[in-house]
């Protein structure tokens, strides 16, 4: 009996180890899977959450990334960085597409190891277009169908399928012969081999991959990075530059430490710090700004004229500002995409070109006008009342000579008859003790030449 009893307690401590032993093994084979979204247009915010996410992913050894997706697309360049991210991730990458996946997001589901959609979701309609929604040339298409191709390639999809979802021009019978660029349904995709399976959340894209043991974390947004995304996208960092540009130019018009330096310097550090905390500025790309800026104060306030300070600091500040926007892709300290690079540099122009005529157009506004009388004086000076004209003095300024008191940029003091008064150089800079000729006379100023 005692016998008995004893093999009974054997057999139930043996089995509530074994019990034990089960659930610690459940436990330490539960998987960590990191999900975040692509639900708006591809451009520099979402190449910004996406290579963020999937460092994150990496650094803390989650086992599988899920995106969330549901976009018509973007920018190319957006797209291809985030494809080649996705592609040289060490954790396998699947995509829940919820409803769409056009254009650039057909791209970076390819990429992906495992595509799922919802029901009534599509993918392809890849074709390159323009602003106007109008598709760009055929070089632009070239492109997009080897990307589309060699991405599918990798990943054991159909690469001439791939590629009909670029060019309406390849035919597959039964499959692409409409003469329409391709776009699947989800029972299409899962019939060529396009999607793993038919699903209604990211909680199913996992179950259906077979894990069952597992938890989810999903992307948390900062404060820090929601400004940082604000601040990146290419419309807000063309606002910035006109404002650091239309700074520094209202400043020249009215030399001083005043509101629009102040503001050229905020738009500067708006500009780069982002850049700079994403790691897309470089120090030495901070530096040749400055030293542009540099160059150019000298040129204006110790070497009047434009010359080759002048061109250089021009050329090194817009040099900084479009180099600050572009990823280096090595170690190399010139190791960019130089597409990005072109791009970036036709931001930076369109936004300096822009800056400069918004710039010329409202200094003529604030000083010419009556729709900014707060800047100017608005009382009429009425003789009756005791007031009395000086034009007479300024009519008789005009044809004598005399000396500049101080540098002419345009404007400054000039010396004539031993008195001192107000004038504006007719065209370019005059050096402080240059010989000068009164020409004219306007709004309580002398108009001079260099004589």
């Amino acid at each position: 009996m005692m016998k008995k009893l004893i093999i009974k307690l054997w057999v139930v401590t043996a089995l509530f180890f074994m019990a034990i032993n089960i659930q610690a093994n459940n436990d330490s084979t539960q998987k960590k899977v990191f999900s975040f979204n692509i639900k708006e247009m591809i451009a520099p915010p979402v190449w910004h959450l996406t290579k963020k996410a999937i460092e994150e992913a990496e650094e803390q050894n989650y086992d599988l990334i899920v995106i969330h997706m549901n976009t018509y697309g973007g920018t190319l360049d957006d797209a291809d960085s985030i494809r080649t991210k996705i592609l040289n991730s060490k954790i396998p990458v699947y995509v829940f597409i919820d409803k769409n996946a056009a254009s650039a997001g057909a791209l970076i589901s390819l990429a992906c190891d495992s595509i799922y959609m919802a029901e009534g979701a599509s993918i392809g309609a890849a074709t390159v277009v323009n602003q106007e929604g109008k598709p760009m040339p055929d070089k632009y298409q070239s492109y997009m169908r080897s990307m589309m191709r060699a991405t599918a390639e990798v990943n054991g999809r159909d690469p001439k399928i791939a590629q009909a979802m670029v060019d309406e021009r390849i035919y597959i019978p039964g499959i692409s012969d409409s003469g329409q660029v391709l776009t699947f349904t989800t029972s299409e995709a899962i019939k060529y081999d396009f999607c793993e399976g038919e699903v209604s959340s990211i909680e199913d894209v996992i179950e259906k991959s077979g894990i069952e043991n597992y938890e989810i974390t999903y992307q948390k947004i900062s404060s820090t990075d929601k400004i940082i995304r604000f601040l990146i996208s290419p419309m807000i960092s063309g606002f910035l530059i006109m404002i650091i540009i239309g700074g520094i130019y209202f400043e020249l018009q009215s030399p001083g430490i005043g509101f629009p330096i102040a503001a050229s310097l905020v738009a500067a550090l708006l500009y780069f710090a982002p850049l700079y905390l994403e790691g897309l500025a470089n120090h030495w790309e901070i530096l040749i700004f400055v030293i542009g800026l540099i160059l150019l104060a000298v040129e204006i306030f110790a070497i009047p004229g434009f010359g080759v300070a002048g061109t250089l600091g021009a050329l090194l500040m817009v040099t900084g500002l479009s180099l600050s926007m572009v990823e280096n892709m090595g170690e190399g300290m010139f190791d960019y995409d130089f597409r990005l690079v072109i791009k970036s540099f036709i931001i930076v122009i369109i936004a300096l070109t822009a800056s400069t005529i918004l710039s010329i157009w409202l200094s003529k506004k604030l000083f010419t006008s009556n729709t900014f009388g707060n800047l100017s004086l608005a009382k009429t000076l009425n003789p009756d009342e005791g007031f009395t004209s000086s034009d007479n003095d300024y009519k008789s300024m005009v044809g004598k000579n005399g000396f500049s008191k101080t540098d002419l940029r345009p404007s400054g003091k000039i010396i004539v008859d031993d008195n001192m008064y107000d004038a504006t150089a007719i065209t370019g800079y005059i050096d402080k003790g240059a010989e000068i000729e009164v020409v004219g006379y306007q709004t309580g100023q002398l108009i001079v030449k260099k004589k």
